[in-house]
This record gives structure tokens, sequence and C-alpha cells, in this order.
């Protein structure tokens, strides 16, 4: 395809020198493969966080080089495997000294939201540039209907592209992409894939706690503590043989929360001891590492702590829902706040901001159609998109190895 006029009108204008106050990038380019990618927005970021969990699996020693646009926040905290950095200025000579210090060998930009010299750049070297999770109106720029061909010129710079919708499929189309160089996928997944756990333990509790109403109270914060045990008092007052999963947001704290549970008059089974729970045993404190599998697995409701404060900072919800738990949280869900909002939106999860609100919601959802409702909500939502993410795996897997895609 012809460079577009407008294109090549932008691109003249962008040869100016780099800012004064712009400083190439310092930090050490990590050795192996790195694989660039941009958030153009906040609602893309979760997809591609667990792109970056995935491919350290599946790829050791490739890492993932994060860049941000938009309203998209810098993630607190990223998979060993990230590195995070700063976009260049829109200017050919900055964007040109980015990519000489990251040198990626694939890069995945996510929406729209199209920087022309920064694309047009990368479009020269000797990787693929793939756009993903592409919209419809990130594709529209309004600050460009003065140049009305840009965004043809720079959509000619990727190889790939996976579309969220037909729409957004059609608008590529419009705008010169090949429909073979085109996907419709649906959004990238934003969960994490499902937590294992050890099949015999869940045969042996499952069977101690058969018939039993179950509830989860998980990552349970020192300052919450006291209002999970009210909670369940309440809850078991209409709910007859009520059981608590109470998994402490430090296994460190274990005998600090069996000892408070039981000053507070609960038969306490300790999992870290070796205990299983018994007939008349009302709350199991779970208190070892690396078990929440098996925990999500066995409590049809989850109440995901260290979300009742503002300085707790929430706890993941996509973790319970891929495994089909109804959730419930505090209001302040801190960076997961998004994955919230679409739960909530989805009729997945509710928010509880008390003792009082905790026990009714968790009383209600021991009805067995109440709680299959929201489970197969939250596992839809929680599964949603596992299909792009897998293929998009499969051809940055291929691209890694050198293979034409």
């Amino acid at each position: 395809m012809a460079r577009s006029v407008s294109l090549s009108a932008y691109l003249a204008l962008a040869r100016r020198p780099a800012p004064s106050d712009w400083a190439p990038p310092r930090e050490p380019r990590p050795a192996g493969s790195i694989v660039w990618v941009h958030a153009a927005s906040q609602g893309a970021m979760a997809g591609l966080l667990q792109l970056a969990i995935r491919l350290e699996r599946d790829h050791p020693g490739a890492h993932v080089l994060l860049t941000r646009g938009g309203d998209a926040e810098r993630p607190a905290r990223v998979p060993d495997n990230v590195v995070q950095a700063d976009l260049p200025p829109e200017n050919i000579p900055a964007a040109e000294a980015f990519l000489d210090h990251w040198r990626p060998n694939l890069a995945l930009w996510s929406n729209g939201h199209l920087r022309p010299a920064l694309l047009t750049c990368a479009g020269k070297r000797d990787f693929h540039l793939i756009l993903v999770d592409a919209e419809e109106t990130a594709l529209e720029e309004a600050r460009w209907r003065w140049l009305p061909d840009m965004s043809r010129g720079v959509i000619d710079q990727f190889h790939l592209a996976f579309a969220r919708t037909a729409n957004a499929a059609r608008r590529l189309t419009r705008l010169g992409m090949a429909p073979e160089r085109i996907d419709i996928t649906g959004p990238l997944q934003q969960a994490g894939q499902a937590l294992n756990c050890n099949e015999e333990e869940r045969a042996e509790v499952a069977a101690t706690i058969a018939g039993r109403p179950v509830w989860l109270a998980a990552m349970v914060k020192p300052g919450e503590l006291d209002l999970v045990l009210r909670a369940h008092r309440l809850a078991s007052r209409s709910t007859h043989r009520l059981f608590l999963v109470l998994v402490p947001d430090d296994e460190a704290q274990g005998p600090d929360y069996a000892r408070a549970a039981r000053e507070a008059g609960f038969r306490v089974a300790i999992w870290s001891e070796g205990e299983v729970p018994g007939e008349a045993t009302q709350i199991l404190l779970a208190d070892t590492r690396g078990d929440m599998g098996l925990w999500y697995r066995l409590s049809p409701i989850a109440f995901m702590a260290s979300s009742l404060f503002p300085e707790h900072g929430g706890s993941d919800p996509y973790e319970p829902a891929a495994l089909g738990s109804a959730v419930l949280s505090g209001p302040e869900t801190g960076r997961y706040a998004a994955a919230y909002t679409r739960l909530a939106e989805g009729g997945a999860a509710r928010i509880v901001r008390d003792a009082e609100t905790l026990a009714a919601a968790v009383s209600r959802l021991t009805a067995p159609d109440q709680a299959a409702a929201m489970a197969h909500a939250a596992w839809m939502l929680a599964t949603e998109g596992a299909e792009a993410t897998d293929r998009l795996l499969t051809l940055m897997g291929r691209a890694l190895d050198g293979e034409v895609i």
C-alpha cells in the first residue's frame, strides 16, 4: 500500500528534534526476547497482564515491555517478567531511540489510539506488530480529521489484528486492512487460569462438610476479622449448620485468628495442624499457602476481603469467579475496581459494607438458585476471551520462535 499523503505530511513534521526535556531510556534491556505490549486504556490492562503471566510460563526467559497510554494507570504489581517504561514523545528521533534501546522481538498494541510516528518507525523494524483488542471507537481519531487518510496509513503497519467486534473488523477493512489479516475474537481474557488444587484433599474435606452451606472469607486482614466473625454468627442464626472457611491475608497470623474465633465461641479446625473439620466444626482456619484453588472449589460463596478499608487494596475477584463462585466484596476494591464493576454489572458480584450486609448476602446466597445464578455469571465473565488469549499466545510463541505469522 502506498503511503498516505496525510501520513507523509505528519511524519515530515515529526522529524523535528526530540523535546529537550525528554531523555532516552536508561533502564537496561533484559537479555533474551522482549514482547513490547502497549495498553492504550485501563480496560486493556488486565488482559495484557494475563498474557504476560502465561508468556512467562510458556516461554521462560522471555520478557514483556509494558507501556501505557490514555487512562491506563501504572500497575502497582506486575509479573516478574514485566519491565515498565514510558512511551517516547510522538517524534521520530525519540521513537527511534526507544526502539533502538529496547529492540523488541514482537509488539502488541491494544484497542487503537494509534501513534503514527512511533508505529511507522516500528513498522520498519524486523518484528511483527499486532493490533489486539481492537475497538471501533478507539480507531476513530477526531484530532486527525484534517488528515483524512492518517488512520489508513498507520493501520498498514500492523501484520495482524484481533478485533473485539464485527463493527471493529469492518472499520479495519474500511481502513485498508485485508480481511484475511483480521480475526474477530472478542476481548482478551481478563481473568487468570483457574487455580489448581489437590483432588484428594478436596474430596476429603467435601465429604466431611457434605450437605452443609459453605462460605469463604478470603484474604482477611486483622482489622476485618471481628466483622467476619460477627457476620458468620448473624448468618448462622438463619442458616442452619453454616460453615465458614477463613483464610488470613497472612498465614503467619493463623494462631491469632484461631484464638480470636475460639474466644468468640466458635469451634475451629486448623488446617495447618492437620485438623479436618468434623460435624460440630463451625470454622475451618485455612492458614496454609497455595491452597486457594481448594477453598474456592469448596465454597460457592466467596467474600474477597482486604476490601473493607481503603488502605487494604482489594483482592482479585477473578480467582473465585474462574471456579464458579459467587463473589462478595467490601467497597474498597483498589486496583481491582474495574474487575469488580464488570462482575457486578454482569450479576456476578455484590458489594457489602459491614457485618450486617455481609451476613444478609451470605444468607441469601445459601439458597441454591441464588448462588448458582451468580456463580454461572461469574464463570462466564471470567472465562470470556479465553479463546482469543489462547490463539494470541500461540501466535506469540511462533513469532518468538522465528516463524512467519
